[in-house]
């Protein structure tokens, strides 16, 4: 039994403003993202809708294209979507990197180019999940939109999240104290009794450590960011609180029903077990599996009444 709703979980929580969807790559959660930004712009909330997730899929979803810049869709007031272009946002950061790397390298007198620094940091498995985050807090720190619905990668979650700005933060804090430790030995080396000319990387790391500690600050406040998962009743690709997506309606299964059909609904019938076991409480949504696939704004509206029943 689901004891609160998706409707009674918004309404007691009218502050929200940043709400996420995560979970593994086909449960839906572009669409669901789709529906929940539909619903939240027809509550007269300026709402923008944008995916972080490479694989691109929102401009299919909404029969229009956002790809690249925020796009007011068509038919629906109030509500804005973007599909992040990841390639112009990991390029321009690659850009931001070689600059700061040459930019540093000038500044400590060291006669080497950036080449190799830049591989090496480019070439980190992380470094595209690091790009799409920052492109990601940017759109929130703009504050243009009273609501933002994100669609995040496949690999995205609460915990990945919440642990790239610790991580971000512990890395700073880190680079801030050697820069101070550096700096102190070179004045006390230095002969000379001229001013110590300003520390660009200094400038650059207490940014990035307070920027840090905004995006930190925003993603920990349950009073305006909520993360939702979204779950198949089948091999359980589950991490928190859930909605539950593409549930076949077994009153329309009947005896003659294809022995594929029956066995699909018992697997999912014993998956629903576990959810409601290990998930109690949890559960905001059950969504059906819908005869056709889910395109449109037309569609989303159905969705939307079913999540916001």
């Amino acid at each position: 039994m689901i004891e609160q709703t998706m409707q009674q979980y918004l309404t007691a929580n009218p502050r929200l403003k940043y709400i996420f969807f995560g979970g593994k790559g086909g449960v839906g959660k572009t669409v669901l993202a789709g529906t929940a930004a539909l619903w939240m712009a027809g509550q007269g909330k300026r709402t923008l809708l944008a995916s972080t997730n490479p694989v691109h899929s929102l401009s299919s979803m909404l029969d229009q294209n956002v790809f690249g810049k925020p796009t007011p869709v068509t038919g629906v007031p109030n509500m804005t979507a973007l599909e992040i272009d990841t390639k112009d946002t990991i390029e321009k950061s690659k850009k931001e990197i070689r600059e700061k790397i040459e930019w540093f390298l000038k500044f400590a007198e060291i006669k080497t180019k950036a080449d190799e620094f830049v591989q090496s940091a480019t070439m980190n498995p992380a470094f595209e999940e690091s790009a799409m985050f920052d492109n990601m807090i940017d759109l929130m720190f703009e504050d243009k939109y009273d609501a933002y619905v994100f669609d995040t990668a496949p690999t995205a979650n609460a915990r990945r999240l919440l642990g790239m700005s610790s991580v971000y933060s512990m890395w700073v804090n880190k680079m801030v104290q050697s820069r101070e430790e550096a700096t102190s030995l070179r004045d006390l080396l230095s002969y000379s009794k001229r001013k110590q000319q300003k520390d660009p990387l200094m400038d650059y790391l207490l940014n990035l450590r307070q920027r840090m500690g905004r995006a930190k600050t925003l993603l920990t406040d349950a009073t305006l960011t909520s993360f939702f998962f979204v779950a198949l009743p089948e091999a359980l690709p589950i991490a928190g609180g859930v909605i539950v997506n593409m549930l076949i309606d077994k009153s329309l299964v009947g005896p003659d029903a294809p022995d594929f059909v029956k066995n699909r609904v018992a697997m999912q019938a014993e998956h629903m077990d576990t959810i409601w076991k290990e998930f109690d409480g949890q559960v905001r949504a059950i969504l059906p599996l819908y005869e056709t696939e889910v395109r449109g704004t037309a569609m989303l509206k159905r969705m939307a009444d079913q999540l916001f029943a």
